[in-house]
């Protein structure tokens, strides 16, 4: 019985020290992931700040404005995109036209798609998630209150906003900005509403990158 007993409390010691060894080990992997987004976090905060202090000390009201706007940060002007576009999506002050434009003009058809097409979807999950945690008072913030009315209005009598929501990121002239947030006022699940960005969102862009490489 001794030895049994003895054998039973090594087994379980045993397993304790692995179950540490496999927790300290998660949590050290959970640690650095959470460094690593603070560390994204902060470098496009910094980013948008920069972006947003130039912005306002600039007129854009035109597609060569912002085009020479971007090649004035010469290397960095790919990543200035991008950052454009999701700072333009989450602060919905300018059309999202001029920034494909200006990108498939400055960096050619397909390098142009690829910063406009990251830059607007990082953009869209920020303002969903955004939503999700501020509630109705950010939207209503960034929109005017009739847009709002007629577009939740819209969804509501809508049978299925996952299909709305896909067909409205295919196609041009929708409020892509504001649905974004109104699918997180809306609790849409998350992997849901990312695969919608993801599949959506390209199939305009591309269009635009296409026709404004042209020129």
């Amino acid at each position: 019985m001794g030895k049994e007993g003895s054998m039973s409390e090594i087994s379980v010691n045993a397993k304790k020290e692995l179950y540490s060894r496999d927790f300290s080990k998660q949590e050290r992997e959970n640690c650095m992931i959470k460094k690593i987004k603070i560390a994204v976090t902060i470098a496009f905060v910094v980013a948008a700040m920069v972006l947003a202090k130039h912005f306002f000390n600039q007129k854009f009201d035109s597609v060569e404005a912002v085009q020479e706007y971007m090649k004035s940060f010469g290397l960095a002007a790919p990543f200035l995109l991008m950052v454009f576009q999701a700072f333009q999506v989450v602060i919905p002050v300018l059309p999202g036209y001029l920034g494909c434009a200006a990108g498939a003009v400055a960096f050619g058809s397909m390098a142009g798609f690829w910063c406009n097409y990251i830059g607007i979807s990082v953009g869209s999950i920020m303002a969903y998630f955004l939503a999700r945690k501020y509630g109705v008072q950010i939207v209503l913030s960034l929109f005017p209150g009739h847009q709002y009315e007629k577009w939740s209005g819209k969804i509501e009598n809508s049978k299925s906003f996952g299909w709305f929501l896909f067909v409205a990121t295919l196609l041009p002239l929708f409020p892509d900005d504001l649905l974004c947030y109104l699918s997180g006022l809306l609790n849409m699940n998350s992997k849901k509403f990312i695969w919608i960005i993801i599949l959506g969102k390209p199939w305009c862009i591309l269009a635009y990158s296409i026709v404004f490489g042209m020129i």
